[in-house]
């Protein structure tokens, strides 16, 4: 999939594995953390290929982040940016790209956030790069790749009740390691028991295994998700019958069981919920890029009704958008989780990256549904990090220690 989405934006009919290529990129994020480093083009190549979306520092909980703020505002207002979703219409980068469509499949994707193979869930060639290479994708339109080597995964069987697209990728990441410098893709005929939140979790994961992009195909559940957020005219791609693999693994969803990740990185690191001690946690947090979609409050909100928070235990809620937060109080699930004891915060990356609504403090245990759980990250560096899915999450937040929810919530 990756190389026939990178030999049409380079012009080509076809690339292959070292290919160093130059291409056409077809939406260029920029985030409200870019403008701490900024230094503005004398001109824009194309402003209907660039969005601006305010979510690391959401409202800004600093002087410095207010002045990039100001930034943001006044470069869009310049070069005429109608892609621009300031306070009020925020959230997490890439769950505003997916509510808006600005990752669609065949294209290309590019954006200061290491997550941005988010966009992958869509079929799309997204990639997370730095604040210089970005601005010269402003200046040009363009920018290079070198292409690397596929590893294919072969989904097979169905999703069980009660695990999400986050355990599929503890799963991945506990059994192979990483992939550094490679592509992953994701087909089998068990993707079409994937819903999109969870190919979304799965994609968005891919970066801390050091893959360089991750992409699903653009089956019937993709192209009615993104018919309903108003997309079309896009040419999606799908691999040849005899496409080359570095590598093709299988992954059985039917057998698969909640997963929990241990302190300090996931790769290597992640186990069945059976084989994980039973850790009394200080935090529960539910949120970010990859845990803060609407299903995700739901299936928290679901667990925690009618319960309550252990005593000595603080959960915290983020919604990865200003419409998810929303969706969920419109739908009852912010009173839910309110009414157990769970705090609801404002849309922002916020605890995710250890920076405010959420840090932990020293020697401290936290269960996060985030995206990374390496020393430091939340907060303290002496705090100790667990990952797992959002049911595993709001059942801990329960019981005050690692939980099955599958035993809690049965």
């Amino acid at each position: 999939m990756i190389e026939k989405i990178l030999a049409r934006a380079s012009g080509q009919d076809r690339v292959g594995v070292g290919d160093t290529i130059v291409c056409e990129v077809d939406m260029n994020v920029l985030i409200d953390l870019m403008f701490q480093y900024w230094h503005e083009p004398l001109a824009l190549a194309d402003p209907e290929r660039t969005a601006i979306i305010m979510d690391h520092a959401v409202p800004a909980p600093t002087l410095g982040d207010a002045q990039s703020g100001i930034l943001a505002r006044k470069f869009a207002a310049k070069f005429g940016i109608d892609r621009f979703y300031d306070v009020g219409r925020h959230g997490i980068c890439h769950q505003v790209i997916a509510e808006n469509a600005l990752a669609l499949p065949g294209q290309v994707l590019t954006c200061t956030d290491s997550h941005t193979c988010a966009g992958g869930a869509y079929n799309c060639a997204a990639r997370g790069l730095g604040p210089a290479e970005i601005i010269a994708i402003l200046c040009t339109g363009r920018t290079w790749f070198t292409v690397g080597p596929t590893i294919r995964y072969e989904l097979v069987g169905e999703l069980p009740a009660g695990v999400g697209g986050k355990d599929v990728f503890l799963h991945i990441a506990g059994t192979w390691g990483d992939a550094t410098n490679c592509n992953l893709e994701f087909g089998g005929p068990g993707v079409a028991s994937v819903p999109m939140n969870d190919r979304r979790t799965i994609a968005t994961q891919a970066a801390e295994i050091s893959a360089d992009f991750a992409t699903f195909g653009a089956d019937q559940v993709c192209i009615d998700f993104l018919a309903a957020h108003g997309a079309g005219g896009y040419i999606a791609a799908a691999p040849d019958d005899d496409a080359s693999y570095v590598d093709v693994r299988t992954v059985d969803l039917s057998t698969l069981e909640p997963h929990v990740a241990r302190p300090g990185r996931v790769s290597g690191n992640a186990v069945p919920i059976s084989q994980i001690e039973s850790r009394p946690v200080d935090q529960c947090f539910i949120g970010s890029c990859a845990n803060g979609q609407l299903e995700d409050l739901r299936i928290a909100a679901e667990i925690l009704d009618g319960r309550q928070v252990a005593v000595g235990t603080r959960l915290i809620v983020t919604p990865a958008s200003q419409t998810v937060y929303r969706d969920a109080v419109r739908l009852g699930y912010v009173q839910k989780m309110a009414d157990a004891g769970a705090v609801v915060t404002n849309s922002t990356c916020g605890a995710c990256f250890g920076y405010h609504l959420g840090v932990i403090g020293d020697g401290e245990v936290c269960l996060t549904a985030s995206t990374r759980n390496f020393r430091g990250r939340m907060g303290s560096p002496s705090a100790e990090i667990y990952m797992a899915a959002t049911a595993t999450v709001a059942a801990s937040a329960i019981t005050g220690r690692i939980t099955d929810p599958r035993v809690e919530t049965s």
